[in-house]
């Protein structure tokens, strides 16, 4: 994501940093205490989930509100985004989101393995030129980052307005040896639409016109 710069981004993070978690690479194992703080103890064995590139944290924000037995680490490598959407949550006082300015890539050194219970992706960058094909958050180095933080029964669930993305994700998942299930062409005209989270990015897409498509990959 490219977003202008904001004008005091350290000083407004500085502001929200009970919610913002550094040196990730002494946590792994230990994320589900981090969300301890005064008021609030949670399972050691509630659901861990994360969103992988979260943007403006529009569906982190409604998610943890309809899912407050789930704690959710949303994980934005652009900091200008992650600014918004960790003011957004801190604004609303919750308790179970916690927020990781970091690259996806990395995230096998931040969370031991399977530790993680479910993974969103949401409108990742397409990178549409064959060449850049590896840096797709679907592409084989990511999903085997994935698998290795993912519990057994642990799925991803992607969201993307992109064709080329989407059938690409599906030709990764399958030679990679994930189960896909709830296949979707056209989200918004499903049985899943009424339940469904919109992202800032969706809102924008679907009111064009673009269908959104979706999926749900499983370990095998």
């Amino acid at each position: 994501m490219r977003m202008r710069k904001k004008k005091h981004t350290d000083e407004r993070l500085a502001r929200c940093e009970a919610i913002l978690v550094t040196q990730p690479e002494t946590r792994p194992g230990t994320w589900r205490s981090l969300f301890e703080k005064e008021g609030f103890t949670p399972d050691p064995k509630a659901p861990l989930h994360l969103e992988i590139g979260c943007g403006k944290g529009a569906f982190i924000l409604e998610l943890a509100k309809r899912h407050p037995e789930t704690l959710f680490v949303a994980v934005e490598f652009c900091r200008e985004a992650l600014l918004l959407a960790v003011e957004k949550v801190f604004t609303q006082a919750l308790s179970n989101v916690l927020f990781l300015c970091a690259d996806a890539a990395k995230l096998g050194e931040y969370f031991a393995p399977g530790e993680v219970d479910a993974i969103y992706l949401n409108f990742s960058d397409p990178w549409p030129k064959s060449r850049h094909a590896k840096r797709r958050l679907t592409a084989p180095s990511f999903l085997a980052v994935y698998r290795l933080i993912l519990a057994e029964e642990g799925w991803i669930r992607q969201k993307t307005d992109n064709v080329l993305l989407f059938e690409s994700s599906l030709e990764s998942y399958a030679a990679c040896g994930w189960r896909t299930e709830d296949i979707c062409r056209d989200l918004h005209a499903s049985p899943w639409a009424e339940d469904n989270i919109l992202t800032e990015y969706e809102i924008n897409f679907s009111g064009k016109g673009l269908k959104i498509n979706a999926v749900t990959a499983y370990k095998e």
